[in-house]
């Protein structure tokens, strides 16, 4: 006779059929993230594969949706619509890859003279303003070998040119950066489906020239619209001065040329960056804004009001407003997924299907990673999909109140401020919650008092600054936009104030080392769960989801080396004392914080610890390793210094070629172990050293081959 189940595992049984059952309309939320998982297996191979491969993928992804029209079980057509996304997921990441490809220049290049197009201002970096240009000819390089798109450093006294201008400049040319520590994240794949095949500095100001081409019609366009986005950008920051001006135009525009560094750090500390990125935060307000002044219209114009839709045609004029804003802001990556998922959500106003659920964000997943599959890499994605995912999940179950007929409105307005304020409160704690795991792992940091003053500046920003800026866009080309302008000043001001207080409370910063990389995954998983599973299994995600917090640390390398060998920085405790505080700065910062360490970037920290000229370092008693840096490339060092370096340490790194015959230390890094190598950190290892390479955990791909000259 057959053994009876135990009553309380039947039970156990039973219920989880029940929950399995109860998913029977939310497996197709599932898909997008199948497709993700598919395009991030191709991200994360360590040798690309042939492109025969994505185009045989192609029919067997057919040929499996075709199958489940004859599946006679439930189980099997969910099995083979998610094997099908996950393989088209890895084709599509494949074929972009492969429609993207453009030259890129040479390592270790001689300056060249440039001739090229201003397609645009880009956002300044550590080294100061910078240039987007489509390059004509570069030095005596072929038509072949020049990159479609490059990013220039200007010098710091340079005047910035506008889009459309031909220019002529001298500048030093490199590919695209590899990533500042082993392991950290990589800007040549941005810059590589950006078609971004070079990056230089500026050694002298930018020469206008007469154009003797004319660019294609699709660059001409970009210029032009570019040309009208930075002359708004000009006349914000005219009106409002750049105090508050520099951020105005960030939030309209995209431009971040005049945001002061000041103010950028106070937002990154209070957990206030988010504002300076046209993203979702952005597109929601000014398409909500659109649609309900839209909506208002129609229905205080009776007569438009009985023979029209208000809600439908009040989504057709969100739409506008957010390809409108998305055409102004110059449609970076971020705005672009927010505009996509904005036009979904009023596509389904259109076709009378509810505008927020989670069936609508995943069809906004799905459109953005079909178009941009390497988005999946990218942590504005990851954050803004997240954040929006568990906010949705939250409307799902948050209590719908019952209206009353006839309240007094104190009464009314009493009970509709205390709803708006726990409901912000919920919506900021949520979204920051469903960051978190990406702001730890990707940024090493946690702001104390985020949720606070995300709190403070929300009204504001939705009420004040973003309608303002909408309005003063809009009207200033009319000559009407100085009102609006001023309201969303005062209102950056406040903004200003609130991140200013919070950036300088105690503690207002904590800095946490990043996770294993096998934990972000893990973490992602278990967030989506939380969100798209119906039933009390979900809360089985949040443990999931909050793995970048438990999951131990690996060990701490001892040293840090840029890519090129110019700059070092040496472990002392929980410090990152930096052998050259004034290079390489953005590199060795965000190693540190990687690591969970402290940067030391004065001069006084280092020579407590190591003895320094102007092209070498050697190690002092108080040295936490004994190691020694030169960093001449071509001049000599002063008779004997080589020498005394290789006496005086175990480790030894010359950014030049030349290794020496005889020298005592028991590892010896030159540059063109950097030039193979890219960027290393060096862990004690007994009684040597062990090197870990960047460029060993890059592989080799198509942003990869281009680093390496020899």
């Amino acid at each position: 006779m057959a053994a009876v189940a135990h009553p309380s595992l039947a039970r156990a049984i039973e219920a989880l059929a029940d929950q399995v059952g109860r998913q029977t309309d939310r497996w197709t939320l599932w898909t997008p993230v199948a497709l993700g998982l598919g395009c991030a297996l191709y991200f994360g191979l360590p040798r690309e594969p042939q492109g025969l491969v994505a185009w045989g993928l192609l029919p067997v992804v057919a040929g499996l949706l075709i199958t489940t029209r004859w599946s006679a079980w439930r189980a099997l057509t969910i099995v083979l619509v998610l094997s099908a996304c996950a393989l088209g997921g890895f084709a599509v990441a494949k074929l972009r890859a492969e429609s993207v490809k453009a030259p890129v220049a040479p390592a270790g290049a001689r300056p060249q003279w440039v001739e090229a197009w201003v397609v645009d201002v880009a956002s300044p970096g550590q080294g100061g303003q910078r240039l987007l240009l489509a390059p004509v000819r570069i030095g005596d390089w072929s038509p072949a070998a020049t990159p479609i798109r490059m990013r220039v450093t200007l010098r710091p006294e340079a005047e910035l040119p506008s889009p459309g201008d031909p220019v002529r400049l001298l500048a030093i040319l490199n590919p695209p950066p590899p990533p500042a520590s082993p392991g950290s994240y990589d800007f040549a794949r941005d810059a590589y489906f950006e078609s971004v095949g070079a990056v230089g500095l500026a050694l002298r100001a930018p020469q206008w020239v007469a154009a003797d081409t004319i660019p294609p019609w699709r660059l001409r366009l970009t210029m032009r619209i570019n040309a009208i986005r930075w002359a708004l950008t000009q006349r914000i920051v005219a009106t409002l001065g750049p105090e508050t001006g520099g951020l105005a135009a960030a939030m309209t525009t995209g431009h971040e040329a005049f945001i002061p560094r000041e103010q950028v750090e106070n937002l990154r500390a209070a957990g206030l960056a988010h504002i300076i990125s046209i993203s979702g935060l952005h597109m929601a307000i000014v398409g909500g804004f659109a649609f309900a002044s839209a909506r208002l219209a129609v229905a205080a114009w009776p007569w438009l009001a009985l023979r029209v839709s208000g809600k439908k045609m009040a989504a057709l004029f969100g739409l506008v407003a957010v390809g409108g804003y998305l055409v102004l802001s110059g449609a970076p990556p971020p705005a672009e997924r927010a505009a996509i998922t904005a036009a979904v959500a009023f596509a389904a106003i259109l076709a009378d299907r509810q505008a927020i659920s989670l069936h609508a964000l995943a069809i906004a997943a799905m459109v953005v990673l079909l178009i941009h599959p390497e988005a999946v890499t990218e942590p504005g994605f990851q954050m803004s999909f997240a954040a929006t995912a568990a906010l949705v999940a939250l409307a799902e179950i948050w209590p719908r109140p019952v209206r009353e007929i006839d309240v007094p409105w104190p009464i009314r307005l009493t009970q509709a401020a205390a709803t708006w304020t726990l409901a912000s409160i919920a919506v900021s704690f949520i979204a920051g919650l469903a960051t978190g795991p990406f702001a730890i792992q990707h940024f090493n940091r946690v702001s104390t008092f985020g949720l606070f003053a995300n709190l403070a500046v929300a009204p504001i920003s939705s009420f004040l600054m973003m309608p303002g800026l909408a309005l003063g866009a809009a009207l200033t080309p009319f000559g009407l936009g100085q009102a609006p302008l001023e309201v969303a000043g005062w209102s950056i001001s406040l903004m200003n104030q609130i991140a200013a207080i919070t950036a300088g409370a105690p503690a207002a910063q904590v800095v946490v080392a990043s996770a294993p990389d096998w934990v972000l995954p893990v973490s992602f998983l278990g967030l989506l769960f939380a969100c798209l599973w119906q039933g009390q299994l979900r809360w089985i995600g949040i443990p999931v989801a909050c793995a970048v917090l438990w999951a131990p640390r690996p060990s701490l390398p001892d040293i840090w080396i840029s890519a090129d060998g110019a700059a070092v920085a040496v472990r002392d405790g929980k410090d990152a004392v930096l052998l050259r505080p004034d290079v390489k700065l953005f590199g060795a910062e965000l190693w540190a914080r990687r690591r969970g360490l402290t940067p030391l970037a004065s001069e006084a920290d280092r020579d407590s610890r190591f003895a320094c000229d102007a092209w070498s370092c050697a190690p002092l008693a108080a040295a936490p390793v004994q190691l020694a840096a030169a960093w001449n490339v071509r001049r000599p060092l002063a008779e004997g210094r080589l020498e005394a370096l290789c006496a005086s340490a175990e480790i030894v790194v010359l950014r030049n070629d030349f290794r020496p015959e005889t020298c005592r230390a028991k590892l010896v890094l030159t540059g063109l172990d950097f030039a193979q190598g890219g960027s290393a950190e060096i862990y004690r290892a007994g009684a040597g050293w062990r090197v870990e390479w960047a460029q060993s955990l890059r592989g080799r791909r198509p942003w990869t081959w281009g680093y390496d000259p020899r």
